[in-house]
C-alpha cells in the first residue's frame, strides 16, 4: 500500500492520472471494508459516473472524496496529493503563496487548502497512547518580542509569561518519540500539570525548566527540572534540550515562512509541525500516506473565515 517515492516528480509519476489518485484514495480509505460514510453501512454497490458508490441502506449516492478533506472541492486529487507531499516534505512548512504557485491554485484556495490539511494532520496525534518513559515539557511565547517592535506598538507590561499581546503554547515531548503541542489560555499551574496528566502515562520520568507552573509534578511523576535562569542547562540525564529543539523548528517556520498568524489558526499550524515532526525519521512517502490516511473529517471556509467568538 506504501507508495515508493522520494521526489515530488516520483509521486506525479506514481499518480499519472487523476483515476489513478481515485483509486489510491479509495485504496486507503476502505482499507478495513467498504463503508457508507452516511450511514456505516458496508452494502455498497458500483456506479458509473461522478457520484460512483450507492449504498443499499439509505440509498445515498456518494464519491470517496465524501466525509475527507477533500469534499465539495473542484481541485483535482493531483492537485491535492501533491500538495500533501510539499506539506508533508518540507521541514518548516510552505507558505500559501509558494503553495498556490507550485501547484497552479490562487493563493486563497491554496490557503483553504493547507488548513484542510492541517486539521487531518491532527486526526491521529492526539488519539494515540500516552507518552511515557523520558517525557520533556516547556512552555513558549509567540508574537515577538516587545524591543524588536516600533516604538508605538508597544503594550508596556507584557514581557516574560504575559499573555496580552502573545500566545502560549505547551509542547509534550517523549525523548526518541512523538512530540505533542497545545494553543493553551494560560500557563497557569492547573493548565499545565492538566495538559501533562493527560497525556503522560503515570510514573514516568518528567522534565522541565524551573517554572513554578511544573511545582508539585512529584506526586505523580519522577519529575526532574533545570535552572535556566542560573545558567544550568543539564544536569546528568535531566534536560529539555528536545523540547526546545522543536520549538526552535516551529519559531523559524513561523517567522521564516508564514512570518505571522492567528491566534485562530495556531492550534492546526502546531498540528502541522508536530505531524512532520512525529515521521522526521521516515521516508517522504511514509508521511503522505499517513496524512492520507487520517483524510476523514471536511472543515468548511465558512467555518475557517469565522470570527473569534464564533
Amino acid at each position: 500500500m506504501l507508495p515508493e517515492f522520494k521526489s515530488l516528480s516520483g509521486m506525479v509519476d506514481r499518480f499519472p492520472t487523476e483515476q489513478t489518485c481515485v483509486d489510491y484514495l479509495t485504496e486507503i480509505r476502505w482499507r478495513n471494508g467498504k463503508r457508507c460514510p452516511y450511514c456505516g453501512s458496508d452494502r455498497i454497490y458500483t456506479l458509473k459516473g461522478r457520484q460512483p458508490h450507492k449504498c443499499a441502506v439509505c440509498r445515498q449516492k456518494f464519491s470517496i472524496r465524501v466525509g475527507t478533506i477533500f469534499e465539495d472541492s473542484k481541485i483535482p486529487l493531483l492537485k491535492w496529493f501533491m500538495a500533501i507531499y510539499l506539506i508533508t516534505s518540507h521541514k518548516k512548512g510552505i507558505s500559501s503563496i509558494q503553495l498556490g504557485k507550485d501547484i497552479g491554485v490562487t493563493q486563497k484556495t491554496a490557503w483553504f487548502m493547507n488548513h484542510r490539511i492541517r486539521k487531518a494532520a491532527a486526526t491521529k496525534a492526539f488519539t494515540a497512547p500516552l507518552l511515557k518513559n523520558t517525557v520533556e515539557v516547556d512552555e513558549a511565547y509567540i508574537g515577538g518580542k516587545e524591543h524588536n517592535k516600533h516604538l508605538n506598538k508597544r503594550t508596556p507590561g507584557t514581557q516574560g509569561h504575559n499573555t496580552k499581546t502573545k500566545a502560549a503554547v505547551v509542547a509534550i515531548v517523549e525523548r526518541h518519540a512523538d512530540v505533542r503541542a497545545f494553543h493553551v489560555p494560560d500557563t497557569a499551574r492547573q493548565t499545565l500539570q492538566g495538559l501533562v496528566k493527560g497525556n503522560v502515562a503515570l510514573g514516568s520520568r518528567v522534565n522541565t525548566d524551573e517554572y513554578p507552573g511544573y511545582k508539585g509534578l512529584t506526586f505523580f511523576y519522577i519529575h526532574g527540572s533545570v535552572n535556566h535562569v542560573g545558567g544550568t542547562y543539564v544536569v546528568g540525564d535531566v534536560h529539555t534540550n528536545t523540547v526546545e529543539g522543536f520549538f526552535s523548528l516551529f519559531k523559524r517556520g513561523v517567522y521564516g515562512i508564514y512570518h505571522s498568524l492567528s491566534k485562530k489558526h495556531l492550534q492546526r499550524y502546531l498540528q502541522e509541525f508536530a505531524f512532520r515532526y512525529n515521521i522526521r525519521r521516515e521516508e517522504n512517502g511514509v508521511g503522505f500516506t499517513s496524512l492520507l490516511s487520517n483524510c476523514g473529517g471536511r472543515l468548511t471556509y465558512r467555518e475557517l473565515i469565522a470570527n473569534e467568538a464564533a
